[in-house]
């Protein structure tokens, strides 16, 4: 279990006692509310109380005294009190809208306050989670406050009036209700802390154990080639028992859970059924022993099982809600991976626009782009701010699985985010016709794509019109001289299949070395190359008008690059070689992992 794990036992009491002091000073604000609020709710008591004392006089003075007119005015008596209950219920409804919506307003004014002044604190200071604050957490504070209201005023004044009513009718009854009520409440009460706890750390294992999965298969040519597999291998198998012991915990308390519940639910009913012959010999009356199942069958029950599934459920959306907004905004501007990255990911620092570049729009500009692949997944890309200028070579790093990729899909247009702007050369890239997006982009993949044809035909796919001398000049630049000789010229046919994973590399960055787009994108596209092919490539592509975006696969890429960009789960930072060298200490790593992976032979150049 990792440290941030072990630590969520405390998480749910921390929470609780950040937003004690403002919850007390809200509810102190609403005294008159609060009143109304529990007249209401007495009248609530009073009916419970009628309607068991109802049903035990009618048997009693009515039906087994033999005076069915007594009986059915009793019973008619407890109708009424049932009826009562709609316009009770109206006026309840009407003073909690007292209480939920001052709760409301005072959220979306905290929120809203909070996103003004960090967008005014400076460039990239967009809170593009305030959206999500104003239109979902927002409402679910306000309904989760509004069910615990109704359950807990529901359950304190039904309980009441319930209790009473046992109490009139033989206090005997309450020495056999009250000890397993109050036993299955307390046991319930008991659960809540530790059961909210294992419900943490189980999420968070599994969210860990998934996140290693995905970094594992999108990294087994790193662990291949630097013989790491055994580790990765032990690692899945500590996080499989770590995931399965938080589970077996969970289901634990899961179990205590559940037999609260029945303690509570069940076995007042049970032990009144029991106690019948010893009641009877105390003098509890057939009509009270029935006034008592009423009471408990009816109205006290039903409120402590809605009670236990609110606490359980909105409650704790409550806590956490509050905490983020109210109190602290917890990761306020940051958020973790998803599918591919379980750590927090800030804003960009990203280094300015050099002056040479000022004069035009820049190639690539992203705003507060935030990308998470599910509603619920926490974003592999958070509220990141980046600015490449044209003309410009940028280099991203990072970790496998870390959102290099994903990265480049955005800025192509293939993949659309779930907050903030992609533009590219001044124009955002949103609603843009692929027509279009073809000529201002290219994307070159890790996997080349090479169609059956011949080597021209290739070449010339993104630029059909492309003349003979700039054709032979890209076959010059990117090295690919032997591989059409030996091919049979530009007009000879070639298969896929004819090719190595390298050649058909090189074969897709001469196309893209071709094109007329202003903007070229390379996602590992030269990792089967050797380092010599893969400078040529690279040096090649910068020296064409227009900029370039490499995911880098070796070191060499970054050190060859105008500035680095490195994502590494925890923060965004960009600038160049030697500045993150000094500030980035995952760069400093992954220089001395590239630095120390055993060479590999290429495929075929």
């Amino acid at each position: 279990m990792t440290g941030d794990a072990a630590r969520e036992p405390d998480a749910g009491a921390g929470a609780l006692r950040r937003i004690a002091p403002p919850a007390r000073r809200f509810l102190t604000r609403r005294k008159a509310v609060l009143a109304r609020l529990a007249v209401w709710s007495l009248a609530e008591a009073g009916q419970a109380f009628v309607v068991g004392y109802g049903v035990a006089h009618a048997v009693d003075e009515g039906f087994l005294a033999g005076d069915t007119r007594r009986g059915l005015l009793w019973l008619g008596a407890a109708a009424v009190g049932v009826l009562l209950g709609a316009p009770v219920i109206r006026g309840v409804f009407a003073q909690l809208a007292g209480l939920t919506e001052p709760l409301r307003d005072g959220l979306v004014r905290r929120v809203v306050d909070r996103s003004l002044t960090r967008a005014l604190s400076g460039p990239g200071g967009t809170d593009p989670a305030a959206v999500s604050r104003l239109t979902n957490q927002v409402e679910i504070a306000r309904d989760s406050f509004a069910g615990l209201v109704l359950t807990l005023r529901s359950f304190v004044f039904t309980a009441a009036g319930a209790l009473l009513g046992l109490l009139s009718l033989h206090p005997a009854l309450l020495v056999v209700v009250l000890p397993p009520l109050t036993a299955g409440l307390a046991l319930f009460l008991a659960t809540l802390r530790p059961m909210a706890a294992a419900q943490r750390r189980a999420l968070a294992a599994d969210e860990e154990l998934g996140d290693h999965a995905a970094r594992t298969r999108a990294a087994l040519r790193d662990l291949t080639a630097c013989a790491t597999g055994p580790r990765a291998q032990r690692r899945g198998t500590e996080l499989v028992t770590v995931a399965a012991a938080t589970s077996r915990t969970l289901a634990r308390w899961s179990a205590v859970r559940t037999t609260a519940l029945g303690v509570s639910g069940q076995l007042p009913v049970l032990a009144l059924l029991l106690c019948v012959p010893w009641l009877r010999d105390r003098g509890v009356t057939a009509g009270a022993l029935l006034g008592a199942f009423t009471y408990l069958v009816q109205s006290l029950l039903p409120a402590l099982h809605t009670l236990m599934s609110a606490l359980g459920v909105a409650g704790a959306r409550l806590v956490v809600v509050l905490d983020r907004i109210a109190v602290g905004e917890t990761g306020e501007g940051a958020g973790g991976a998803g599918p591919k990255s379980a750590s927090p990911t800030a804003p960009a620092h990203v280094a300015p626009v050099r002056e040479r570049d000022r004069a035009r729009p820049a190639a690539v500009e992203l705003r507060g782009v935030t990308l998470a692949y599910g509603a619920r997944a926490e974003p592999v890309l958070d509220a990141l701010d980046l600015t490449v200028g044209f003309g410009e070579h940028l280099a991203v790093v990072g970790p496998s699985g870390i959102g290099k990729s994903t990265l480049t899909r955005l800025v192509a247009g293939t993949l659309a985010p779930s907050g903030g702007e992609v533009w590219v050369a001044g124009r955002p890239v949103a609603g843009r016709a692929p027509a279009e997006l073809a000529g201002a982009r290219v994307l070159v993949p890790q996997e080349a794509y090479v169609f059956t044809g011949t080597v021209g035909e290739n070449l010339t796919y993104l630029r059909a019109d492309a003349p003979s001398p700039a054709v032979e000049a890209a076959v010059r630049a990117l090295g690919l001289g032997p591989l059409v000789d030996r091919l049979g010229g530009l007009d000879a046919p070639v298969r896929p299949d004819d090719l190595s994973p390298g050649e058909r590399q090189l074969v897709a960055l001469a196309r893209a070395h071709l094109s007329p787009a202003p903007l070229l994108l390379l996602d590992e596209a030269t990792c089967h190359l050797d380092p010599a092919a893969e400078a040529r490539a690279e040096r090649a592509l910068a020296r064409r008008p227009g900029t370039l975006l490499v995911v880098a696969h070796r070191l060499s890429s970054a050190v060859r690059a105008d500035r680095v960009l490195v994502l590494d789960g925890v923060r965004a930072d960009c600038g160049t070689h030697r500045e993150m060298l000094a500030r980035s200490p995952l760069y400093r790593d992954l220089t001395g992992h590239w630095n120390d992976r055993p060479h590999t032979p290429a495929a075929r150049p």
